[in-house]
């Protein structure tokens, strides 16, 4: 490894942002009709769905925002963000200040707000837009929207919660992974207190509860003490949820100086890509049973995008923090198999669903669940976090 070859490596990501990804949702996304996003993009980038999905527009608002915080003030960046701001507040929130699941082209509600998703990237997406314009109205959103996600935490789903409660009660892992990189996107806006005390119990969560340190895995859902269920979703691992974690643990042992956190979220984003890792035909499979038997989710060996870009990100950033040669084997590996396998150097953009060999399993760039968001938000990392460790070596 040389600095020469870093250097290819930043060129890659910053390029294949700049020139590619952006351009392809930029141009491809906007309803300049209505308002908001189309998310629903075929493989060349042509709108075959009109449903708008709140959590996919908030991200995108995000990722736009962004953008022109961190790496240039191009207004059709900004511009871009504030269409999709637009159309949100004039259509994706409810009376008690929760944010709709889906809506129509037009913005009347589709899915009621079951899902604390929407809400968390909402959060998400006007704070970053308030660093961008300096509008309050954007900062009393986010931070309205932050609060009621902390009054929900315990029971996220209420009235739409289809459990029988008291029977099998189980947390999951995804609202607390979100939490510890939520609560560092609204910093600027929260009393120090809040974000210390959301901090403490989110690394306690993580750690505590949903790792397992005799297999060095991480559940998807725990009973509500931590303890470990047998059962289908008690036996779930999701290893591309792990990875991100990870990642976003580095970032606060970063902030708190704390490298004992780094250096364990560094080893458990070992220990778990190895768990997830397709011996056969290589990439991270989507889902396990931690005892091996059969996953619930029939798609468990489907390879998908943002489990390979947030698996990257957070190679990249185990190097830089630790110096351990493993994250940077690692990193050629997963980058290899994914620029080989997602890239479509022929439309643009990343595809989004692989089979277990490796083929597209659809051509879409954009869906329900695919927007614009993990694929710009990883290469910005991968490109930033290169440089940092550039100016690493070259101390």
């Amino acid at each position: 490894m040389t600095i020469d070859n870093i250097e290819n490596y930043l060129q890659k990501y910053k390029r294949t942002l700049l020139d590619d990804i952006v351009p392809f949702w930029l141009n491809n996304s906007q309803d300049n009709e209505y308002g908001g996003f189309f998310t629903c993009l075929d493989r060349e980038g042509k709108v075959y769905d009109t449903d708008k999905f709140v959590w996919l527009q908030c991200r995108q608002v995000w990722c736009f925002a962004m953008l022109y915080n961190e790496v240039e003030s191009r207004e059709e960046w900004l511009d871009c963000a504030l269409l999709g701001a637009d159309f949100l507040l004039n259509n994706a929130v409810d009376e008690q200040g929760n944010w709709y699941f889906s809506l129509t082209r037009e913005g009347t509600p589709l899915i009621q707000p079951y899902n604390i998703f929407s809400d968390c990237f909402a959060a998400m997406a006007f704070a970053q837009l308030f660093k961008a314009t300096g509008k309050q109205e954007y900062a009393s959103v986010a931070l309205n929207t932050f609060n009621n996600i902390l009054a929900r935490k315990e029971n996220s789903k209420g009235k739409y919660n289809k459990v029988i409660l008291g029977v099998r009660d189980l947390k999951s892992f995804s609202l607390p992974m979100i939490l510890s990189n939520l609560v560092l996107e609204v910093e600027h806006l929260l009393d120090n207190s809040v974000v210390e005390e959301t901090l403490r119990t989110t690394i306690d969560t993580v750690l505590n509860d949903f790792y397992q340190p005799e297999e060095s895995i991480i559940l998807e859902n725990v009973g509500l003490e931590g303890e470990f269920v047998d059962c289908f979703e008690g036996r779930l691992v999701n290893p591309g949820h792990g990875m991100e974690a990870m990642w976003f643990l580095m970032d606060i042992g970063v902030r708190n100086n704390d490298l004992q956190l780094i250096e364990k979220a560094k080893d458990i984003s070992l220990s778990l890509l190895s768990y997830g890792w397709d011996e056969k035909y290589g990439g991270i499979f989507y889902f396990r049973d931690i005892k091996d038997k059969s996953p619930l989710q029939l798609e468990w060996d489907q390879k998908l995008w943002w489990v390979h870009m947030e698996t990257l990100v957070c190679l990249l950033k185990g190097y830089l923090h630790t110096d351990d040669k493993r994250c940077w084997e690692w990193f050629e590996k997963v980058h290899d198999y994914s620029w080989k396998h997602f890239s479509d150097p022929s439309y643009g953009e990343w595809f989004g669903y692989l089979n277990r060999q490796g083929e597209p399993l659809l051509s879409l760039k954009g869906g329900k669940w695919k927007g614009c968001f993990h694929v710009p938000r990883g290469m910005f990392q991968c490109w930033k976090t290169l440089e940092k460790i550039i100016e690493k070596n070259q101390l």
